[in-house]
């Protein structure tokens, strides 16, 4: 049985404004070789930020 960790890799999203790292979750790296950007909630800007994939 193959390794979940294997192609679907743990990653972390940082906030864009604090550079604090707040999220963690996982994706596809065969079908997504780009980093990863969403909108979430930031606790310590207490607003809706951009979030990308920290290496």
């Amino acid at each position: 049985m193959a390794k979940k960790a294997d192609v679907r890799g743990i990653i972390h999203l940082a906030c864009t404004e604090c550079q604090e790292r707040t999220y963690t979750t996982s994706k596809n790296r065969k079908n997504d070789s780009q980093r990863l950007e969403l909108m979430k909630y930031c606790p310590r800007c207490r607003s809706h930020k951009l979030h990308r994939e920290t290496r």
